[in-house]
């Protein structure tokens, strides 16, 4: 039977700190090595800040486990929503940013596959990552993981 992907991975965080602040920071995405525990490192192949049609290339690790990929950001609307595409896997990782009534930001992370998983991205993830079940649930920890670490960041 094949493995099954998950459509929609989700975190939330509320942010006492103003949508702008957070801005800054998960719009800023070659510093989301930063946050992120599987971003190593993610440079900017287009001149300029980040904005729609940037394209990145990003390292990821996991123990010993290194990769590569690439990212095109596909949503950009300041101080609301970055969405960007990852070439290899055809996923969508995104953060939405939404004012709360106190002043805070809430931020929801996500990860969707509307076209779902590349063939090629099924079988590295059934080889090197323990299947499709076992790696979303680590790919939710990290997301876990990263807003906690931007919410750190952002009410310091």
């Amino acid at each position: 039977m094949p493995e099954t992907v998950a459509p929609l991975l989700s975190e939330t965080i509320e942010i006492a700190a103003p949508p702008e602040r957070v801005w800054a920071l998960v719009q800023d995405l070659p510093r989301m090595s930063r946050w992120s525990p599987q971003v190593w490192r993610s440079f900017l192949r287009t001149p300029g800040p980040v904005r729609l049609g940037s394209q990145l290339v990003n390292i990821n690790r996991r123990g010993w486990q290194a990769w590569p990929t690439q990212s095109k950001v596909v949503r950009f609307t300041p101080y609301e929503e970055i969405a960007f595409r990852i070439k290899e896997n055809k996923s969508i990782w995104s953060y939405t940013l939404t004012p709360t009534d106190d002043g805070g930001t809430r931020v929801v992370h996500e990860r969707v596959v509307p076209d779902g998983i590349s063939q090629i991205s099924l079988r590295l993830t059934k080889v090197a990552f323990g299947g499709q079940d076992a790696f979303g649930a680590e790919l939710v920890d990290g997301m876990r993981e990263t807003l906690r670490r931007i919410k750190e960041e952002c009410e310091q």
